[in-house]
């Protein structure tokens, strides 16, 4: 980015100038995003849906990405420039790790995800928000941390448990009450597909799993070993574990009241 800005400023996603408009510009969107820690790390997931105004754009994109070896990052927003932002931020990281020798921290990367942020807010003002989760294993502090954003680059550490993304609010209602700190990975990853699925039964841009087409959400675990994507086969086991109980009880599995 310091390289583009001294040489082909107008190639940075924040200074590409846009045509006057009038109204929202019409682009896929892509939500929702979840993100929860357990005692050996942390797991990253999301939906598959983008829409564009009513429309679904695209049943199967991927909104969870690896940032590096001990982080990734989940999209939401604007599909076209998450992606794009999400390539350049790994190839700042991977270019940090050659020139120092060493990984960038956690808190490092989390400031500077913060700063492409916040030069996409031109765009943001017209109405192509970019707004990604962060989460990652801290190498230093042995365990994973989850950090999430608004459309002005503003990061907050989150405790526990996040989402962003349309289906957030039902993503992290759901959380709320289903999340414990001592949860071991495989309750982690259930409880997060749980969310999803509360969140896309609930907001219309989040897509659940569909059977029929075997579209599963995308679930990732960042642990002391590194970046792990779960296959398509335990994410299917695991959604369809659900989707049969809740056949049996659709709004899903209770909290208890005291």
């Amino acid at each position: 980015m310091d390289f583009l800005g001294d040489h082909s400023p107008d190639l940075l996603p924040g200074n590409r100038p846009l045509p006057p408009v009038q109204g929202a510009i019409e682009a896929p969107h892509g939500t929702t995003i979840v993100a929860a820690a357990f005692p050996g790390g942390v797991v990253l997931a999301g939906d598959r849906r983008a829409t564009m105004g009513n429309v679904i754009a695209q049943r199967d994109i991927e909104k969870v990405f690896s940032a590096d070896e001990y982080s990734a990052v989940g999209i939401a927003g604007t599909a076209g420039l998450a992606v794009e932002m999400v390539k350049l931020f790994q190839l700042e990281l991977e270019h940090f790790e050659k020139v120092e020798g060493a990984q960038l921290s956690l808190e490092g990367k989390a400031n500077r995800l913060s700063t492409m942020i916040r030069s996409n807010l031109g765009m943001a003002m017209q109405g192509l928000a970019v707004v990604p989760l962060f989460a990652g294993y801290d190498l230093d502090r042995e365990k994973g941390r989850i950090f999430s954003y608004d459309v002005t680059g503003g990061r907050s550490e989150e405790l526990g448990f996040a989402a962003t993304g349309s289906g957030s609010v039902f993503a992290r209602s759901s959380l709320k009450k289903l999340f414990q700190e001592d949860f071991t990975e495989d309750q982690t990853v259930m409880a997060v597909v749980q969310a999803l699925y509360d969140a896309a039964d609930d907001d219309s841009a989040t897509g659940g799993p569909d059977m029929a087409r075997r579209i599963y959400p995308i679930v990732t675990v960042i642990t002391e070993d590194g970046f792990r994507k779960l296959t398509e086969s335990e994410v299917a086991e695991v959604a369809r574990a659900i989707y049969e109980r809740r056949l049996e009880q659709p709004d899903g599995p209770r909290a208890a009241l005291l």
